[in-house]
Order: structure tokens, then sequence, then C-alpha cells
């Protein structure tokens, strides 16, 4: 049977001093997406996940559950899998059934969400020959910790799925992925999802439906400062927004002030005032093109062993392995 062990908890104060960062910023006030994803948060995202205009999960399960074998093949087991930003973790069930085959798997979800943490137990904690270890961590805190479980002998495989590259600007994105190279050793492996270019009337509905699923998984950020440190925002003086920046190629999320309001947070020792109009922007979804996730990893010194890319919803999933 397989286990799940939390290790280090993810601080409020880190929350706080996030929040206060962001609201406090001059010109654009911004909060961390990472925190849209509470229990709520992420229960509303698994429904946004199988709305008619969000293809975008669809693509990289469709992928997965096509192409896991050939995915894997490449991997050495036995293989410790370490999956960044986890969340329920369902999609991953392909890959680590496929890698279970052939030998031993670790498998380490890490999230930033309890609830999430708890969901990919329940959903992967009876797999044969898997043994789940769960991190609730930051990305880089989590993978670290991870990697120091390695044993002799495994190679690692890293997850980063759901096209969650995106949501960093591309110098961030790049940084980042260095930062997670940097941890991996000669023949190891990460799988990169990247969501590809489409017309922008194909991704506005895609992140503002016409339900109001993602406006409440947006608003619901304000919540949770109000029931986690002690904020005073009320929901119904902010309305989603959606910019498209074709330029950047990148859809953002905002949440914008319907009139001028201060709102206080206890936690965050903040009194913050919003005017009319002015928008808190909350996450971003940069778009990519096939050649630029292939320079992404010559720039990080990755070969690419393979590249699957679904053409109903243009998403790929890319296979590199450091040299």
């Amino acid at each position: 049977m397989a286990t799940l062990s939390v290790g280090t908890t993810f601080q409020v104060e880190r929350f706080a001093d996030d929040v206060r960062l962001g609201l406090e910023r001059p010109g654009q006030k911004e909060l961390p997406s990472k925190y849209l994803y509470d229990a709520v948060g992420s229960a509303l995202f698994e429904v946004i996940s199988v709305l008619p205009e969000y293809g975008l999960t669809r693509a990289g399960d469709r992928l997965l559950r096509r192409h896991a074998e050939e995915m894997v093949e490449p991997v050495r087991t036995p293989v410790l899998v370490a999956e960044l930003g986890s969340g329920s973790a369902r999609n991953t069930r392909w890959l680590l059934q496929a890698a279970a085959r052939r030998g031993t798997v670790t498998y380490c979800p890490i999230d930033i969400s309890t609830a999430a943490l708890a969901h990919a137990e329940r959903e992967l904690g009876r797999l044969e020959a898997v043994h789940v270890v769960g991190f609730e961590a930051e990305y880089l805190d989590g993978l670290e910790t991870a990697v120091a479980r390695r044993e002799p002998g495994q190679s690692l495989l890293v997850l980063f799925l759901g096209s969650t590259i995106g949501n960093f600007d591309r110098p961030a994105g790049g940084a980042f992925l260095a930062e997670v190279r940097r941890l991996m050793a000669s023949g190891d492996h990460l799988l990169l999802s990247t969501d590809l270019e489409k017309p922008e009337d194909v991704l506005r509905p895609a992140y503002d439906d016409p339900v109001g699923v993602t406006a409440a998984f947006n608003l619901n950020l304000l919540a949770r400062i109000n029931r986690e440190l002690d904020g005073d925002f009320l929901l119904s003086r902010f309305r989603h927004l959606v910019r498209w920046d074709a330029p950047a190629r990148r859809i953002e999320m905002h949440l914008c002030s319907l009139r001028r309001q201060t709102v206080r947070i206890g936690r965050a020792d903040l009194t913050v005032t919003l005017e009319e109009g002015e928008t808190i922007w909350t996450e971003s979804s940069h778009k990519f093109r096939i050649r630029e996730v292939e320079a992404i990893g010559e720039a990080l010194g990755l070969a690419i062993e393979g590249q699957w890319v679904d053409r109903e919803w243009p998403f790929a999933h890319t296979m590199f392995r450091l040299v």
C-alpha cells in the first residue's frame, strides 16, 4: 500500500508576506497565482478542467493516455518521479502505471495545497509498485527534498505538467528550469508540458467561461485572504477580468475593483486602497511555439527524447534528458 507523508508545512506568514509585497507594488498590484489553489480553488479548478471551453487539461490527458508507454520508455527504473505542482495528480496515473510495469516507482507529488496532496493520495495510493511520498512545499524546496531521498541506482524523472511553466514570465521560466536542471544528474529526465499558440477567440472563453466557474475560481483568492489572513474584501465589489496580450502571447487574469475602496488585511498588517477600475493581476498563462520549446532545452543542455502534440487543442508534452 502506498503512503503519503507531508514534509514542510506551508506557513501562513509566507502567504501574508507575498500578499503584502504584491498589493504594495507601485503601479500594477499583483497576487501570486499559486495561492489560487486552496481546497476551494482546487475543487473549482477540477470543474474548470471539464468545461467545454477549457481544452488544455483534456489535451494533456489525451496525450498521456495514448503515449504514456512511449514517454517512459527511455526512463531507467527504479525511478523517483517528482511532480512539481501535482494538483490532484489524476492524469499522472497513466505515466506511473506505465513506469511501474517496468520497475519500482517512488512518486513524490509536490504542492503547497494540502487538499491537492490528499487528493493525489486518493488517486494514486492503491497503484501497484508505486510508493507515494508527498511534500507540502514550494516547487524547488520540495524537489530538493525529494532528490535528497534518492537511492543509489535510482533515476529521476521530473514532471512539470499542465503547462504551469506558462504562469512564469518567459525569462523567469527559463531561470526556474535552470534550477530544476541543477538538481538533475546525467541521464535524468524532465517531462515539460506547454500550451501552444491558438486564436484569441479560442483562448478568451477558456479563461472566462460563460457559466462563471473561472470567475469564482479567481474571486476565491480574495475569499482565501479573508479566511486565512483576516481580510475584509467584499467580493461583490470585484469582477473577474481577462486580457490578451498579443505581443507577449499571454492570457492574463485580473480582479477589477468596481469602486474606490479600502481593504484591510489583519495578518499582513496591511491597509490598501484600490481605485475604481484598478486591477489586481492574479495569473498569467503564456502560450508557446514548438521551436520555442526546443530552444528551452537547448539553452539548458537538455536533449529532446520525444515530443507529443495534440492537434485538437494545440498542446505539447516534451521529454528532455540531461546529457
